[in-house]
C-alpha cells in the first residue's frame, strides 16, 4: 500500500501541475497524508535547479498551512480524529511521550521536531491537542518547515544529483546538523 502511494507521488513530480501537487502534498502530509513533499520536492528542484527557492516557498507555506488542519484535528477533534491518524501511524505513545516536551522546551521542540523528518502529523496534532499558542506554534512551523525544505533545495541546487544520494538516506543527520546551528546562533545572540 506504502509503495503504491509512493508511487503516485512521485508520478506527480512530472505532472504539468506539478507545484500544485507539492502544494497539495506538502498541506496534507501536515496532517493525514504518510509520504513526505521530499519525495517531490528533490525531483522538481534537480529538473529545475533555478526555481529552488520558490519550490522551497510553496513546499513550506503549504506544509505550515497545513500544519493549521492538524492544530485544528488535535484541538477539536482529538478522540475521533486525531486519535485514530497518531494510531494509523503508529504514533500514539511519542504523542504521550511530546507533551513534557512541549511544556518544558515550548517554541523549541516545535522547531527542533517540525524540522527532523518526524511525521510532522505528530507536531500538529499534539500542538492542537495540548492547546499550545496559536501564534507560536505559527512562528516555529514556518521557522521549521523552512529550515527542512530549503535547506534540502538549497543543497540540491548548489550541489545537483551527487547531493541527492546523501539528502535521500541522510536528511535526519543534515536536519540535526541545522537545527544545532540554528539553536547555536540563538545561543550567541541572547
Amino acid at each position: 500500500m506504502l509503495e503504491k502511494i509512493y508511487r503516485w507521488t512521485m508520478e506527480k513530480a512530472g505532472h504539468r501541475h506539478a507545484v500544485w501537487w507539492l502544494s497539495a502534498i506538502s498541506f496534507i502530509e501536515s496532517s493525514v497524508f504518510p509520504i513526505p513533499p521530499d519525495v517531490l520536492l528533490i525531483p522538481m528542484v534537480l529538473a529545475a535547479p533555478s526555481r529552488w527557492f520558490y519550490l522551497a516557498a510553496m513546499c513550506t507555506l503549504s506544509s505550515v498551512a497545513g500544519g493549521y488542519l492538524g492544530y485544528a484535528i488535535g484541538y477539536y477533534a482529538m478522540e475521533t480524529i486525531g486519535y485514530p491518524i497518531l494510531a494509523a501511524f503508529h504514533l500514539v505513545e511519542k504523542f504521550h511521550a511530546f507533551k513534557p516536551l512541549v511544556d518544558e522546551y515550548g517554541v523549541w521542540v516545535i522547531i527542533v521536531k517540525g524540522a527532523t523528518p518526524i511525521p510532522y502529523k505528530l507536531v500538529t496534532i499534539a500542538a492542537g491537542a495540548f492547546d499550545f499558542d496559536l501564534l507560536q506554534f505559527s512562528f516555529a512551523s514556518l521557522i521549521a518547515r523552512g529550515m527542512r525544505f530549503f535547506l534540502v533545495a538549497a543543497l540540491l541546487y548548489k550541489f545537483g544529483p551527487p547531493i541527492q544520494r546523501f539528502v535521500e538516506k541522510r536528511l535526519k543527520l543534515a536536519m540535526l546538523a541545522a537545527v544545532i546551528l540554528v539553536l547555536a546562533g540563538f545561543a550567541v545572540l541572547r
